[in-house]
């Protein structure tokens, strides 16, 4: 869901709360993981039999982490070049090069936002990366 519910292209919040919450001239966009809106499917990931996680692709990851930011982005008709600040969510931080090769690429075309990058222990569902985000109107 957003403040203008596009929600039809957005991933189904894990809890109650928007993907976007405009302030001002800021748009502020929740915590977004890998997980593709129309499959309900994580990027990058293979498992085993049983259904746990054999291993995931972080650049995979990342890849479905920033396209769902630029759909939230999209849904208040705005793009990547809004983007004032990202802050990154690993859990584990032997996966920053590979995130950060796919961001470096991602952001080669235009002035790229600000970015904090932090481990954590878990996040939720299947991701192995999160992005939560500032935007200017």
């Amino acid at each position: 869901m957003s403040e203008k519910d596009d929600s039809q292209k957005l991933t189904k919040p894990f809890g109650r709360y928007v993907h976007t919450r405009i302030a001002g001239n800021l748009v502020f966009i929740a915590g977004q993981g890998c997980r593709d809106p129309e499959t309900d499917a994580y990027a990058g990931l293979s498992k085993n039999p049983d259904g746990s996680v054999a291993a995931y692709d972080i650049q995979a990851q990342t890849r479905g982490v920033l396209q769902n930011i630029e759909r939230a982005l999209s849904s208040l008709k705005l793009n990547k070049n809004a983007l004032v600040d990202v802050t990154v969510f690993l859990t584990d931080m032997k996966d920053f090069d590979g995130m950060n090769a796919v961001w470096n690429d991602y952001f080669a075309d235009c002035t790229p936002p600000t970015r904090t990058t932090v481990a954590v222990r878990q996040l939720p569902g299947l991701n192995f990366v999160e992005m939560k985000a500032i935007a200017i109107l």
